[in-house]
């Protein structure tokens, strides 16, 4: 057995691993790695791939760069083109980032679930009551990015951001060991809540990116300015974007979690599982006919 091997099976301890990512001062950790991780000198930047690679596996082959002046470069790193294919059916509404299956099913009197046993309230995480009157009887996908993945979300159909509400919260780790443990997570941490309608309807597919501990922060290019543990307002952030499908939204500076909510009328696509690898630009969710026939 490698000496990384030993590492990385102690550290992926349940209790160790909620320890060490949990218990010890979160916000602050995140503070000094997002600094650390924006120093461009050549020796920090290998010593924080090297130690980064010990705990997560990074593939870099579609990365349209390969050689980076920080470990930041690495986070929010783009593809090159092409690297990942768009389903462009329009009764399609596609995956907007790489990332592994969570939890996911229909929004029962208000509530979604984290994790099993794990539920939490609509209204603690959009904090909007007339938004969350849409998704009653409508449904989620929980999608969890990897350290290691691909950071970058896109506009999963052809849509207008028209409104982001930005919450700046804890830093809580968003793995399956935490999600199992901290009750109503989601809710506690930062995040952005944005608001897309779907181009041709009145449906409202609302995205959550919720950071995590390290380097919580969420860029927005509808948005001026970087949403950190830093940014405290306005929070209530009006917007007037049109994306087209698979065209880029924004990044997390590191892995984290995007949560997708459809109102009735919209489905979760058949054969999608808990635990499956889904990647950017494949079908996640399934408009109703009479929608196709309105638009």
């Amino acid at each position: 057995m490698t000496v990384r091997s030993v590492i990385v099976n102690f550290v992926q301890q349940e209790d160790v691993n909620f320890l060490l990512t949990n218990r010890l001062p979160r916000r602050w950790i995140t503070l000094f790695v997002g600094w650390l991780s924006r120093l461009e000198q050549p020796l920090v930047c290998r010593a924080c791939l090297a130690v980064w690679r010990l705990f997560a596996d990074i593939d870099l082959s579609d990365a349209q760069n390969t050689r980076f002046r920080s470990l930041h470069e690495c986070f929010t790193r783009e593809l090159t083109p092409g690297a990942r294919q768009v389903d462009h059916d329009s009764a399609v509404v596609v995956s907007p980032c790489d990332g592994i299956v969570g939890a996911m099913g229909p929004v029962c009197a208000g509530s979604a679930f984290q994790a099993k046993g794990f539920p939490y309230s609509l209204l603690d995480l959009l904090d909007d009551s007339e938004l969350v009157a849409r998704y009653l009887d409508g449904c989620f996908v929980t999608l969890r990015l990897t350290s290691g993945m691909y950071h970058r979300f896109h506009a999963p159909y052809d849509c207008r951001v028209e409104h982001v509400t930005y919450m700046s919260g804890d830093t809580w780790n968003v793995n399956p060991i935490a999600l199992k443990r901290v009750e109503n997570l989601f809710c506690r941490n930062e995040r952005a809540v944005i608001r897309c309608r779907l181009a041709g309807s009145d449906h409202l597919i609302t995205l959550v990116p919720v950071a995590a501990i390290l380097v919580a922060s969420i860029r927005l290019h509808c948005v001026d300015v970087p949403l950190n543990l830093k940014y405290r307002g306005p929070n209530r952030i009006p917007c007037d974007a049109w994306l087209r499908k698979g065209e880029e939204m924004g990044w997390f500076e590191h892995g984290s979690t995007v949560i997708a909510f459809a109102p009735p009328g919209v489905s979760i696509c058949p054969g999608l599982t808990e635990g499956s690898v889904i990647r950017m630009g494949q079908p996640l969710l399934r408009l109703a006919p009479h929608h196709l026939e309105c638009s």
